[in-house]
């Protein structure tokens, strides 16, 4: 009876681990008859572990608290020295990562195929890292129309001038679309406070670092953009390069979407960087505008001259990746040109100039996702790493 079991179990398993070698990338993702993902990936092992936290008193006893998980996948043929960190957005989960919501193969899968072992995170207090009561602060969740408008189906409301030039969105992007209704049953609550997230996902993140202890590539994703500024900053040794899809901003407010409230206060991250010469409270960080869009409800600030150097940011090649059709083509650039007046080596990439046309926010998921992993990603690797 139990051989019986082991061999049933095998039989199911096998089809969702086994990938052929020398698949091209097209191959890999996609069946040229009909469109529908092949139930293959590449070969790795997975296991996960949570880093961070404390014991933290409640009742008579004690309970843990601010602990991230993290799901570590190594493919059969490790090629790369340089392991990636993948930190995902708000009301997101690191399943973001894994595959997309029409099943096609996701970009753990494109960079495990390229060599790379992968550490992939659920930011604290979120989905499989525990959210504590009377400990942790305030929840929100994310509607279906915030999704809609914002990641899914843009071009149906022009919230902002370029929301119309978004085609790359696998079926209708609304509520009763089969693939909508798979991502959205994927989006989860998440802190209210990016102020709190941000103390814990530092406090947590460094803890990770550690205990890769060597040197990785960190990719984030909007809310998450403001943490790689802040893990660089206290452990530069330790990040090669940083890859900001989209990431939070512009600087010091927000934007497109009112009410235009301040926000990251200490130009991009909502908790302290270190600058030189070193200030005392983000009040001390002098700012001018570079233009104000009134059409759009962008304001770009920068630091009043002389800036401000991010010191502990210096050196370490960072890119931001914009897409044609998302909210952030408007901003993006600021965050960029705010981090390069504060001596960063930043820059911009926008997808329209790589060619690549039609994304939205969540560019990843999209019918192209694994086009922008190839000639983009994977690219500024090559490029900047010569890996």
């Amino acid at each position: 009876m139990c051989s019986y079991q082991l061999l049933l179990v095998g039989l199911v398993l096998l089809p969702y681990v086994f990938s052929t070698p020398g698949v091209s990338l097209s191959e890999a993702s996609q069946d040229s008859n009909n469109g529908l993902p092949k139930a293959r990936g590449t070969l790795h092992r997975r296991d996960y572990f949570y880093v961070g936290g404390e014991y933290v008193p409640q009742g008579n006893s004690t309970i843990a608290s601010g602990q991230i998980y993290v799901e570590h996948l190594v493919p059969e043929r490790v090629t790369q020295s340089i392991p990636m960190v993948m930190i995902h957005g708000h009301g997101m989960t690191g399943t973001n990562f894994l595959n997309t919501p029409d099943g096609r193969l996701g970009w753990a899968d494109y960079f495990m195929s390229e060599g790379f072992e992968l550490y992939i995170i659920d930011q604290p207090s979120r989905a499989r890292s525990a959210w504590q009561i009377n400990i942790d602060g305030n929840q929100s969740t994310l509607d279906a129309f915030f999704v809609e408008s914002r990641f899914t189906a843009p071009e149906r409301f022009n919230l902002w001038p370029q929301a119309h030039l978004h085609t790359q969105w696998p079926g209708e992007g609304i509520s009763g679309d089969p693939v909508f209704d798979e991502f959205y049953a994927s989006t989860v609550p998440s802190l209210i406070s990016d102020e709190e997230s941000s103390v814990k996902m530092k406090a947590a993140g460094v803890k990770l670092l550690d205990r890769i202890g060597r040197p990785i590539i960190l990719l984030t994703h909007s809310q998450s953009g403001q943490y790689g500024w802040n893990l660089a900053d206290v452990r530069p040794s330790l990040i090669k390069t940083i890859i900001a899809l989209e990431p939070a901003g512009p600087p010091f407010i927000n934007a497109i979407f009112p009410p235009f409230t301040p926000d990251r206060p200490f130009g991009v991250t909502e908790i302290p960087l270190t600058y030189s010469p070193p200030i005392t409270s983000a009040s001390d960080l002098r700012r001018e505008v570079v233009f104000n869009d009134t059409a759009s409800g962008t304001t770009c600030f920068r630091q009043t001259p002389p800036a401000r150097k991010l010191v502990n940011l210096l050196g370490i090649p960072m890119v931001v990746v914009t897409s044609e059709a998302s909210y952030h083509i408007v901003y993006d650039a600021c965050t960029v040109g705010y981090l390069k007046q504060a001596g960063v080596d930043a820059k911009q990439i926008l997808l329209a100039d790589e060619g690549i046309h039609g994304n939205g926010h969540m560019m990843f998921m999209e019918k192209n996702g694994l086009e922008i992993a190839e000639k983009v990603v994977r690219k500024w690797i090559k490029e900047r790493l010569g890996i």
